[in-house]
């Protein structure tokens, strides 16, 4: 991560309401290439909606994103749904918490990965799947269960083809929600050291949202903490964790060590 680098990502004032409630508001942080962003609170602060509005699946009450596009910052509001499809196939990837919710169930695990090459041009079968046997070998997957169905798969499985799926057109941006939650503590282990890898390797920005500060403590360099809606403390993420200012984040911190 280079912060003298122009940001990749900027998010000003962003804010969503569903009727009179708040989901978030008043967001503002920046992203620059190769740094890995969490955002965390409990069930309800907010921080799911801040991912659906940044990653542009949800459109802002209010506020503004910008993204480095080419050579141009530009405002996503100014896309139409044509590009902005193509941006989030291209550039960017987005990691589910359930892996059956970013996988077609019905089609082969090979299929799944190689979609995503089709959509930006490539159209050789032999080189799609010499690209797919390659991403799989370096998610874990052994490349003779390209042909099955990722229903027959584990979640951790699951989890790794989804996340091949998203990488394989180099993006630079990855939206990750919750990508351990409801696996078993091994497997969770072998996924968040397979993630730091493929983030270091590919000089990837992440913007993940976990409710497990162990989980933002191994993955992030800095930290937002999101409480009703709002962000209450934010900036590197060992000084936030080891030294927090705000009551609710000392909570979170305290049922952490005493858990």
């Amino acid at each position: 991560m280079n912060t003298s680098e122009a940001p990749l990502f900027s998010a000003r004032n962003l804010t969503k309401f569903y009727g009179e409630r708040i989901g978030c508001k008043d967001i503002s942080f920046d992203i620059w290439p190769g740094e890995v962003l969490a955002i965390v609170g409990e069930s309800g602060s907010g921080k799911s909606t801040l991912l659906q509005v940044l990653s542009q699946r949800m459109q802002a009450t209010s506020g503004s994103v910008h993204y480095q596009l080419g050579s141009a910052f530009t405002d996503l509001a100014s896309l139409n749904e044509a590009q902005r499809r193509q941006l989030q196939r291209t550039d960017w990837g987005f990691v589910h918490q359930d892996a059956r919710e970013g996988l077609r169930m019905n089609v082969s695990a090979g299929a799944n990965v190689g979609e995503r090459l089709m959509a930006v041009g490539w159209r050789h079968y032999a080189n799609i799947r010499a690209r797919v046997e390659d991403w799989l070998s370096r998610v874990e997957i052994d490349a003779a269960r390209m042909d099955e169905n990722p229903r027959v798969f584990s979640g951790g499985m699951r989890q790794r083809l989804q996340i091949a799926k998203n990488l394989i057109t180099e993006p630079k941006l990855i939206f990750m929600d919750e990508p351990t939650g409801g696996l078993d503590v091994s497997v969770q282990a072998r996924l968040l050291d397979l993630i730091r890898s493929l983030v270091a390797d590919l000089n990837l920005s992440v913007i993940i949202v976990t409710h497990d500060l162990s989980v933002a403590r191994l993955l992030s360099h800095r930290i937002l903490v999101m409480k009703d809606g709002h962000v209450i403390e934010q900036g590197l993420t060992d000084q936030v964790l080891d030294d927090p200012h705000q009551p609710y984040t000392q909570l979170l911190t305290s049922s952490v060590l005493a858990a």
